[in-house]
């Protein structure tokens, strides 16, 4: 099974693809899409959709994966990441995908097993999980994989 993990946002959009089954998995590939800020909104969701429509044909995911909003201080970052959202929804459904989406303490408790983990944490355990020797990797790429690794436990 491939899978495709996202952490969404408009700003920084982290994925992941990973591959395996109930005896393991590996990393296919993972990245980060930023778009500039001085950039209009509209073209930055388009941006966004554009990667993700890239990253579906190159690596062929059977399913995918979504983080979940949880929170935000500020009312426009959450109603602008929600929107980010709905664009990376939309994509995958257009794409045939079936889309899991699990909140940010769903998925600590799934990779680390503790629902208050830490990035450093939830880092650590994503490279155990995948066997990579590097450990350190930009958050919101960590994220991105420890979605698609929880949709992998989910869908074992």
């Amino acid at each position: 099974m491939r899978i495709l993990g996202i952490d969404p946002g408009y700003g920084r959009m982290g994925w992941g693809v990973i591959e395996g089954n109930k005896n393991g998995w590996k990393l296919v590939s993972s990245g980060c899409l930023e778009t500039k800020a001085s950039t209009p909104f509209l073209k930055r969701l388009q941006e966004l959709r554009n990667c993700l429509q890239h990253v579906i044909k190159t690596y062929k995911p059977d399913r995918a994966g979504v983080e979940q909003l949880f929170f935000a201080k500020n009312a426009k970052t959450a109603m602008d990441v929600g929107q980010a959202r709905g664009v990376i929804l939309v994509t995958l459904f257009d794409a045939g995908l079936p889309i899991t989406e699990a909140t940010p303490m769903q998925v600590k408790q799934s990779v680390v097993g503790y629902g208050k983990a830490d990035k450093l944490q939830i880092q650590h355990m994503v490279a155990l999980q995948l066997g990579l020797k590097n450990k350190k990797m930009q958050d919101d790429m960590a994220d991105a994989l420890a979605i698609a690794l929880t949709v992998g436990f989910i869908s074992r």
